[in-house]
């Protein structure tokens, strides 16, 4: 006898009105929270969201919700595997798996004519308690390189503590990267980089190209951002997606999980972030191409 597993049944008015509550109280501007709260419960009267699936719905939901100031961290995923009830527990589920099958980040790691070194990450800039071993490792394996090509190109988020560990071993000294402002204007927490980093540094007087794609997004534009503030990278390549506010998520059904950013970052140079523009390169080229561009460039300022 051959048994089979129901679907749990989409309440659709209930998961908008939850989705609606949390975006209320934890988005991080106020204004537009209650404008997006009171949009999405009026489309749910109107009967907007006929979805036949919750994969439908979170499509319909996440364009509904970016339609206010196109905030990328802020939408509805859908799970095909059902995913626990715990706030952010979909999302580190997810995670780890990424981590278990990408060497932990560290993509690849190649010496190249003339003393330069490429260290590529992907797909994230995982959770630093995981990633401190490998990123340690590959970043103390080019530190002796007379120059560094960091390739973010494929990098689609990560953690701020791990996006500080990294700029730890490419500055002299510890610098202040970030500053997360909370919902309320106050300040939730900064990032320095660490006064210590196992290993070798790389330094900060070498030189340093970062490049980056057009789906370069979150962390990776963190990462890319505070290097290229700071004077300490050239950034090659195309402007990133533009993703700045960190998120939180919560389960609003067990194929569902809803992303709301909870804080905004502030970068200590510039005085704001890359939310909605993205990271502009200072050598603009196809992401194709960025290697090559960023190699010719280490090349002839080390000639």
């Amino acid at each position: 006898m051959t048994s089979t597993t129901t679907p749990p049944a989409l309440d659709t008015a209930a998961v908008i009105d939850s989705i609606a509550d949390l975006v209320s109280e934890h988005y991080v501007f106020p204004d537009a929270a209650r404008q997006l709260a009171d949009l999405l419960r009026r489309r749910s009267a109107e009967g907007s969201y006929r979805a036949e699936s919750a994969e439908e719905l979170a499509e319909a939901v996440t364009a509904d919700l970016r339609s206010v100031n196109g905030d990328l961290h802020l939408g509805v995923k859908y799970h095909e595997v059902p995913v626990p009830p715990e706030q952010g527990a979909a999302t580190l589920t997810a995670i780890r798996r990424r981590f278990d099958e990408s060497l932990g980040g560290v993509a690849r790691v190649e010496l190249l004519d003339g003393g330069v070194a490429v260290l590529e990450l992907a797909p994230l800039l995982f959770p630093l308690d995981w990633a401190a071993q490998p990123l340690a490792a590959a970043l103390s394996v080019v530190a002796p390189a007379r120059a560094l090509i960091l390739d973010l190109r494929r990098v689609v988020g990560g953690d701020p503590n791990t996006v500080a560990f990294v700029c730890g071993y490419l500055l002299d000294g510890r610098t202040h990267l970030n500053t997360m402002l909370s919902r309320q204007g106050d300040v939730a927490e900064q990032y320095w980089t660490p006064p210590f980093v196992p290993g070798a540094r790389f330094g900060g007087s070498k030189p340093v190209y970062v490049l980056t794609s057009g789906n370069t997004f979150s962390g990776g534009e963190e990462l890319s951002y505070d290097l290229q503030q700071l004077g300490r990278a050239e950034v090659v390549g195309e402007t990133t997606r533009g993703g700045a506010h960190p998120r939180e998520g919560w389960t609003v059904h067990p194929h569902l999980e809803l992303s709301v950013p909870i804080a905004r970052a502030v970068n200590p140079v510039s005085g704001t972030n890359w939310e909605g523009t993205g990271v502009r390169p200072d050598v603009p080229c196809d992401a194709d191409t960025a290697l090559d561009r960023a190699l010719a460039l280490a090349t002839a300022r080390l000639a």
